[in-house]
C-alpha cells in the first residue's frame, strides 16, 4: 500500500474517532469506530433514489400526474428514499396528495420544473389544493427547482379582480398538513392559484432560501401562510406577492421569521384572527431582521370586531422599511367585506407587543396606527428605538387613543404615540 493511502486511512480513522477523546478515557475504541463505519455505510447503501422518470414521467411539459403518484408510493414505502425531479425537465401536474405516514424519512429533491395544469376542471374535487404533502413526517422538499401554479387563469375570474364575476375558492399551490419535522429549503414558488405555501398544523418546521413570487396585483397570493402550526423557522427568503408575505393565524405558536426580503405585498401580518365571531389565539410570535420595500403595510396586526381570544407575546425587532405605507399597525377593527362590518364589544385582545429597532420611511403620513379596541384595549405595546420618516423628508405622525391603547416608549421613538 502507498505511502499516500496509508496516510489518507490514517486520517478518517482519526476523525471518525476523535469524538471518543472526549468521552472515554486512554484510548480510544476501534472497535467502536469499525462499527460506526459500518453503520454509516449501510445507511448509504440503503438509500433508494426514485426517479418519475422512471415511472413514466416525460419531462417535455405532459401530464406526468400518475408518473409522480406511482413514484411516491414506491418512496414513501421504502426505507430512506430520495423522490427525484430532474433538472432541466418540466412536468404538468394536476392535484395530487403526497400521502403519509411513509416507512421512515423522505427527501424529495425537486430540481426541475413543476407546473399546475391549467385546467380549472381538474380542481372539481378539491378547488383549494394543489400539492398536498399529509400526514409525512421526518420530510425535505428541497433541490433548487421551481413550483409554478400558473396562476393567471384563477386571477382573471377571481370576484377580487372582476367584481362582476362570483366569489369562489382557488387552489393553494403548496401545502403541508399535519406534518412534523419538516424542513423545505432552496425552491422557487411562483405564480400561484392563491396562496404559494401553507403549513397547517404541523410541528418543528424549517423554511429557508425560498423565493416565492407574483405580480402585485395577483389576488390573494400570499407568500407563506401559517395556521395551527408550532415551532417554526422562516429564514433567509425572499417574498413578494399580490398579498401578504407571511401571515400567521389562528392556532400558530412558537413561530420566528428572520431574514426575510419583503416586497412588493401587504407585509407581514398577523392575522386576521377571530372573523365571524370565531375564538384565536396565536403567542410566541418574532420577526426579527427583515427589509421591506414599497409594501401597503410593513408589521401588521389584525383582528375583526366580534371575536375572542388573544394574539401576545409579539416582537417585531431590527426592521428596515423602505416607501411602506402603514409602516406599523394595530388594527382590531379590521374589514374586508364590501359592506361596513357591523360595530361589536367583544374582540381579540392583543397584548405584550415589542416593536424594537424598525427604521426607514413611510410612503403614507401615519406611519403607527393603533386601531384598538374600547372594551378590550391593546395592552403592553412597548416602542424602542423607532425613526420612521416620511419619504426620509418630513415627520411622520403616530395616530395612537391612549383610552385604548397602553403604550410604552423607550430610548428614541419617532414619530411618538405619547407626544
Amino acid at each position: 500500500m502507498s505511502l499516500q493511502r496509508l496516510f489518507i486511512l490514517f486520517l478518517v480513522v482519526f476523525l471518525l474517532s476523535f469524538p471518543c477523546y472526549h468521552s472515554l478515557p486512554g484510548k480510544p475504541n476501534f472497535n467502536n469506530v469499525s462499527k460506526r463505519i459500518d453503520k454509516v455505510g449501510r445507511s448509504l447503501a440503503s438509500v433508494k433514489t426514485v426517479s418519475v422518470n422512471h415511472y413514466g414521467a416525460k419531462g417535455d411539459g405532459s401530464d406526468a400526474t400518475k408518473a409522480f403518484k406511482k413514484a411516491w408510493k414506491t418512496a414513501c414505502s421504502s426505507r430512506g428514499s430520495v423522490l427525484v425531479v430532474p433538472k432541466n425537465k418540466n412536468y404538468l401536474l394536476k392535484p395530487i396528495t403526497f400521502e403519509g405516514p411513509c416507512k421512515s424519512s423522505i427527501t424529495v429533491q425537486i430540481h426541475g420544473t413543476v407546473r399546475a395544469s391549467r385546467d380549472r376542471s381538474a380542481y372539481r374535487n378539491d378547488m383549494t389544493h394543489w400539492l398536498v404533502f399529509e400526514n409525512v413526517h421526518n420530510l425535505a422538499v428541497e433541490g433548487g427547482g421551481t413550483i409554478n401554479g400558473n396562476g393567471k387563469i384563477w386571477w382573471e375570474n377571481s370576484c377580487k379582480v372582476n367584481d362582476s364575476l362570483p366569489c369562489k375558492d382557488a387552489p393553494t399551490a403548496l401545502t403541508f398538513y399535519n406534518c412534523k419535522n419538516l424542513v423545505l429549503k432552496n425552491l422557487k414558488i411562483k405564480n400561484a392559484q392563491k396562496m404559494h405555501v401553507s403549513f397547517e398544523k404541523c410541528v418543528g418546521v424549517q423554511a429557508l432560501g425560498l423565493k416565492i413570487t407574483a405580480p402585485e396585483d395577483s389576488p390573494n397570493t400570499d407568500g407563506i401562510h401559517v395556521t395551527s402550526t408550532q415551532n417554526i423557522r422562516i429564514s433567509s427568503s425572499v417574498i413578494g406577492t399580490g398579498d401578504d408575505c407571511i401571515s400567521i393565524v389562528n392556532g400558530s405558536r412558537k413561530v420566528l421569521a428572520t431574514g426575510i426580503t419583503c416586497g412588493p405585498g401587504h407585509g407581514i401580518s398577523i392575522g386576521s384572527l377571530g372573523s365571524g365571531n370565531s375564538e384565536a389565539h396565536v403567542s410566541d410570535i418574532t420577526v426579527n431582521v427583515a427589509t421591506l420595500s414599497g409594501t401597503t403595510n410593513g408589521v401588521r396586526i389584525k383582528t375583526w370586531q366580534g371575536g375572542s381570544g388573544s394574539a401576545s407575546n409579539i416582537k417585531f425587532q431590527n426592521i428596515k422599511m423602505h416607501n411602506v405605507d402603514n409602516p406599523i399597525i394595530i388594527d382590531q377593527k379590521y374589514c374586508d367585506q364590501d359592506e361596513p362590518c357591523k360595530s361589536q364589544s367583544r374582540a381579540v385582545q392583543v397584548k405584550n407587543v415589542l416593536y424594537q429597532n424598525i427604521k426607514g420611511t413611510s410612503s403614507s403620513n401615519e406611519a403607527i396606527k393603533l386601531v384598538c379596541s374600547d372594551k378590550f384595549p391593546c395592552r403592553e405595546i412597548v416602542f424602542q428605538g423607532i425613526d420612521i420618516q416620511v419619504g426620509g423628508k418630513a415627520a411622520a405622525k403616530a395616530v395612537c387613543n391612549s383610552n385604548n391603547a397602553k403604550v410604552t416608549e423607550k430610548g428614541d421613538v419617532s414619530p411618538s404615540c405619547t407626544t
